[in-house]
């Protein structure tokens, strides 16, 4: 499962970096990240020509893929060199070439210095946001002739959302490995405190505000709820947030800003009550992401908004405890914003090469009671089990998946019942996506440090700069 540190670096604007990019780019070169001339010793093909077909077992074929566990996650590598054991048996002429470069899946100027230099992978690691740079950059494999329910048994189960971030123009250029919707993170300990109910967390931004206020009485520096305005994570919880009241951040095309609107200005002016008037989200503010984390891990925050993985990050950097914590769906919950991680591959790879290559993200990533899903093996090695995501299916799969994950669950999974009995339709970040959370920022940051803060103006001003953003597309 990828921890929240992961989608926190997601936030970095990988086009802000430009200027490391020919460096990196030599660097990568030289450290070899790409498919050495011996990876590809000894392909000698063999299989059907037709895209359609499964992988030849017969076939040999050498794939190099990266984001393999380091040695510094013992279990989760173990796991990995567990699952290629595995998947030989099926498959034993595949020979697979893992990469764990330090930083490679998590720097973004690393990643976009890659894509330039031509030099990922046969199979490399991606964000859903990265689809458009690394076509721009001629990365990867159209695959949609590729990948059926032959090659990849639950395909009809995998949420089409889910699938359609990483196509365009109708062709599909990834598999996915995890993903992650927004809801409403809650500190379940603050909440019996309040006399609240755990177990049934806000639903609406005017429940928020009533059980704020309710936690903040609590006294001792505690805050009923916390937003981020730093950092663009403050542009981000914006969009996360008028997502759930139904509304956009940027119109169908894709040309102008949208949130110039009522539902933009109840974002704000919730923020703004809270704040200043029940006096519920505390003194300190320009907060960004961490932030919030370690003050509901230490018992000084009630809620915020949040995706599951927050909690591993918290039990596992911060020393709190699953059982503190609970999840409902976004305030409003008419969509949710969404995100996630997958694999592509690299442009130019041959057939069998990509037919083994989505052999393994089936066996690895796609097959519910296999691979990451194999939840009982996960408890054996202590890791987590029982957070609602990743969790991508439908139908079958997710009633097999779900059933396992309670079955040998390390958490108490009914934490999580609000969140996971009332889903949210994901929904996806706009276009030029950092550059817009960093003018919201401001708009953010306006209510949260100004009593007197215009609404109104921040949000006209925010609307004229990000159609100059989107202009330039």
């Amino acid at each position: 499962m990828r921890s929240a540190g992961f989608r926190r670096n997601r936030r970095i604007d990988r086009t802000a970096a430009a200027a490391l990019v020919t460096v990196l780019s030599l660097t990568l070169a030289a450290c070899g990240t790409s498919s050495s001339s011996s990876d590809d010793d000894g392909d000698s093909g063999g299989g059907s020509s037709d895209p359609s077909a499964p992988l030849d077992p017969k076939a040999k074929v050498t794939l190099s893929i990266d984001c393999m566990p380091p040695a510094a996650k013992a279990a989760e590598l173990k796991e990995w060199n567990e699952d290629v054991k595995e998947f030989n048996k099926t498959y034993p002429n595949v020979k697979i070439n893992g990469k764990s470069t330090p930083g490679q899946c998590l720097e973004p100027p690393r990643f976009t210095a890659m894509l330039k230099a031509k030099s990922q992978p046969d199979v490399y690691y991606t964000y859903f946001t990265d689809l458009q740079q690394v076509l721009d950059n001629d990365g990867a494999e159209d695959i949609s002739a590729y990948v059926n329910d032959k090659s990849v048994p639950a395909l009809k189960d995998i949420d089409p959302n889910v699938l359609d971030v990483l196509k365009k123009d109708g062709k599909l250029y990834g598999l996915p490995t995890s993903n992650y919707t927004m809801g409403l993170l809650i500190n379940r300990k603050l909440f019996e405190q309040a006399g609240l109910d755990p177990n049934s967390p806000p639903t609406t931004w005017e429940e928020v505000r009533t059980a704020s206020d309710k936690i903040a009485g609590i006294g001792g520096g505690v805050s009923g709820f916390g937003e981020y305005s730093a950092g663009n994570n403050g542009g981000w919880h914006f969009t996360a947030s008028i997502y759930g009241l139904g509304g956009d951040v940027v119109d169908a095309t894709g040309k102008k800003a949208a949130f110039n609107t009522d539902l933009g200005k109840q974002v704000l002016e919730n923020l703004r009550t809270m704040r200043w008037d029940d006096d519920s989200m505390g003194k300190t503010q320009l907060l960004k992401w961490g932030d919030l984390q370690k003050q509901i891990a230490t018992d000084k925050l009630g809620m915020f908004l949040a995706a599951p993985d927050d909690i591993t990050y918290m039990v596992q950097q911060l020393g709190a405890k699953y059982e503190n914590f609970g999840m409902g769906p976004i305030p409003g919950a008419k969509a949710t914003l969404f995100g996630g991680n997958n694999y592509m591959i690299k442009k130019g790879s041959s057939p069998d090469k990509i037919k083994a290559a989505i052999a393994w993200q089936n066996f690895k990533f796609l097959t519910p009671g296999k691979g990451q899903f194999e939840w009982d093996r996960t408890k054996t090695d202590k890791l987590p089990v029982g957070l609602p995501q990743p969790n991508f299916w439908l139908g079958e799969s997710k009633t097999k998946d779900d059933a396992l994950r309670s079955e040998h669950a390390t958490m108490p999974v009914e934490n999580f019942k609000p969140f996971m009995d009332n889903p949210v339709k994901g929904k996806a970040e706009p276009p030029k996506a950092q550059e817009i959370y960093k003018i919201l920022d401001v708009a953010m940051s306006g209510v949260l440090t100004n009593k007197d803060a215009d609404v109104d103006k921040l949000l006209s001003t925010a609307e004229q700069q990000v159609n100059q953003v989107l202009a330039t597309q």
